[in-house]
């Protein structure tokens, strides 16, 4: 009985270590975790920039990758890429943005 209960401790213990290590991240590799709230924030960043009238949100692309949101696409002004890259920064959760929007 004793030898059925270390087994069955030692099944459970190696079944916890494997699905935390399987949902951790990597340099190159969001978790799932990750990958949800990167999904949030750039929804997030997109409101944002749709909401801000001078900007034209359907020309402005917005992806996140571990907190960090890239903005690409087109404006028409060139104080529009530099009024997108302070929305974006403005979204909490967002740890920095690189703005590669250029002008048309």
């Amino acid at each position: 009985m004793k030898i059925a209960r270390n087994i069955a401790m030692a099944v459970f213990a190696a079944a916890t270590v494997f699905s935390v290590v399987g949902c951790s991240s990597t340099p190159t590799k969001e978790s799932a975790g990750e990958y949800i709230d990167d999904a949030a924030l750039t929804t997030k960043v997109k409101a944002s920039i749709f909401n801000e009238p001078t900007l034209k949100s359907t020309e402005i692309n917005v992806e996140t990758y571990k907190g960090v949101v890239q903005l690409s696409g087109f404006v028409a002004q060139p104080a529009d890429i530099t009024k997108a890259g302070e929305v974006a920064r403005g979204v909490n959760g967002v740890k920095s943005v690189k703005n590669d929007i250029r002008v048309k």
